[in-house]
């Protein structure tokens, strides 16, 4: 299984949290920033419904797979 790990840190006059290389939207403060990063990584490990999936690859050509809704990362908040 894989992990997400969101971690707090200074950005555009205030904070927020970065996922890899993204930033979240910028908060005033490092607790609200946190506040932030654990209610979105409570919901990134709320399981879905196994849905159909239909997509195109990068040779443009289409596949048709089951993506199980209860496949879901470990996520965690490094402050």
């Amino acid at each position: 299984m894989s992990e997400v790990t969101y971690r707090i840190v200074e950005h555009d006059g205030g904070y927020a949290y970065k996922v890899a290389d993204v930033f979240s939207e910028t908060f005033p403060s490092r607790e609200e920033a946190l506040q932030a990063a654990q209610v979105a990584a409570a919901e990134q490990q709320v399981p879905g419904s196994t849905e159909g999936i239909h997509y195109q690859d990068e040779k443009r050509e289409w596949h048709d797979e089951v993506a199980s809704g209860d496949d879901r990362p470990t996520a965690k908040v490094v402050e």
